[in-house]
């Protein structure tokens, strides 16, 4: 077993038995839930906007080079400058050169898990430059100097009582101060910090091929701030996040609302097209797009996986799954959580580090009855696993005692051949290992149930 299995293990059974830390999980998802309900409702037909989602995206996977392509030079046509980063060490190559260029020392930042994905503060922080997120929950997981719980809802494990003593122990604000207060707080902060600012940084819901813009979704207005206050503008992006053209947004907009947070519409919908023109009076005066291919290049390769990179980041599997509401986000150690992530994150990462979230699924199927662009996501998973079984990855112990049950388990005879007495030793060395103390399998009888009845037909 892997490190970072073992530590997968640790900290899910530490979540999964904290009751508190659960009601607040079960609160707060279940608020998403009842959004959710409503704003799915408002369709007419949203399995009809699904399959037309979902048809597009699968369109896009077929040709996704051209389209970047098209993007690319559309981009390039509007004034921007396109960098083609292959992993994240790159990528924050092309994101300190720009820094220094501009002479930056503070960066503020729109909520972007791709951001997080190539760890963007700690890289810019390493040469002295001061980053500061500027979405409300990413601002409090900063400063309480933890990664982001959910890919929608960064601070989803906080209660409201948890931020104000945070607060109080960061800034000394009064105690129990209510959400209101605390909100007007970072607003007045932050407000500072997008006009000291030389670089504003962004991530992208979606690259439109045929206008070469980024389309950014949000509901507090920090991305656009972000966007237009600095003098610099960088947009970070995966490479699976382009559509064909900005008609599509029609679909797509209202579909991720009601998703992730069962609005209509988010309030804030921005396209950038590239830094301000000579006649314009706002916006940045340079702006950068960093493609970011980071594993999904050689994922897109896979045919069974490259269907994965359809999603669109709504969060809807994570609320849905009965393994990320017992097991948190945090457990995954990893960007992306939940079931995309379970997917997705061999593939971005080590795929023998992290193969063990593939196996962090009960197959329930809820996660892919809800996802918005109709991903196959408890397949994929399986796929995952066979691969994870073709690279023998699982290790020797591991090969050993499942060939061993399989062994035992193909014939009656074999299960007989031992007592109860025995098989109740082996099943408390596996609960200790793999259960621990907090739940208990029952005892197993002295004789088999063949055995018992076979002295009852005798």
């Amino acid at each position: 077993m892997s490190r970072k299995a073992k530590q997968f293990l640790k900290k899910s059974d530490e979540v999964a038995f904290d009751l508190q830390h659960r009601s607040k999980i079960k609160f707060n998802i279940s608020r998403y839930d009842e959004a959710v309900d409503k704003g799915e409702k408002r369709y007419a037909n949203i399995e009809l906007a699904r399959l037309r989602a979902a048809q597009i995206k699968r369109n896009v996977l077929a040709k996704l080079p051209d389209y970047l392509l098209q993007f690319e030079k559309n981009a390039i046509d509007n004034g921007c400058t396109v960098l083609w980063a292959k992993d994240a060490e790159e990528a924050i190559h092309y994101v300190i050169e720009i820094l220094k260029e501009s002479n930056c020392k503070l960066v503020v930042k729109s909520k972007s898990m791709t951001t997080e994905e190539i760890e963007f503060n700690s890289g810019v922080e390493s040469m002295g430059v001061k980053s500061v997120e500027t979405d409300l929950g990413e601002y409090i997981v900063q400063i309480a100097g933890e990664k982001p719980y959910h890919i929608v809802t960064p601070a989803m494990h906080k209660s409201k009582e948890d931020i104000a003593a945070l607060f109080h122990e960061k800034f000394n604000t009064p105690e129990n101060s209510t959400p209101e207060y605390l909100t007007n707080y970072v607003r007045e902060n932050l407000r500072e910090n997008f006009q000291d600012a030389e670089v504003g940084v962004t991530g992208a819901n979606f690259l439109i091929a045929d206008k070469g813009a980024v389309a950014v979704t949000e509901n507090e207005g920090n991305a656009i701030m972000s966007a237009s206050f600095p003098k610099v503008h960088i947009a970070i992006s995966g490479i699976e996040k382009v559509i064909p053209s900005n008609k599509d947004l029609g679909l797509y907009w209202p579909l991720l609302a009601a998703h992730g947070t069962g609005q209509q519409m988010t309030v804030y919908n921005s396209i950038y097209s590239g830094p301000k023109k000579e006649w314009e009076t706002d916006g940045p005066e340079k702006m950068y797009v960093i493609l970011l291919d980071n594993g999904r290049t050689d994922l897109y390769a896979n045919k069974m996986e490259a269907e994965s990179l359809a999603c669109i980041r709504c969060g809807a599997c994570l609320n849905a799954c009965p393994i990320y509401k017992n097991v948190g986000g945090h457990a995954y150690n990893a960007t992306y959580s939940g079931p995309i992530g379970s997917i997705i994150t061999p593939h971005f990462k080590d795929f023998k580090d992290f193969k063990h979230l593939s196996f962090a699924c009960s197959l329930c199927g809820r996660c892919e009855e809800v996802c918005p662009v109709k991903i196959p996501l408890p397949k994929l998973l399986l796929y995952n696993r066979k691969e994870s079984v073709e690279l023998n990855l699982p290790g020797l112990s591991e090969n050993l005692s499942t060939n061993t049950m399989s062994y035992v388990m193909s014939s009656r005879a074999y299960l007989d051949m031992l007592p109860g007495s025995i098989k109740n030793f082996g099943k408390r060395v596996l609960q200790k290992k793999l259960i621990g103390n907090s739940r208990k399998l029952p005892d197993l009888a002295s004789k088999s149930f063949s055995s018992q009845w076979k002295n009852i037909r005798t």
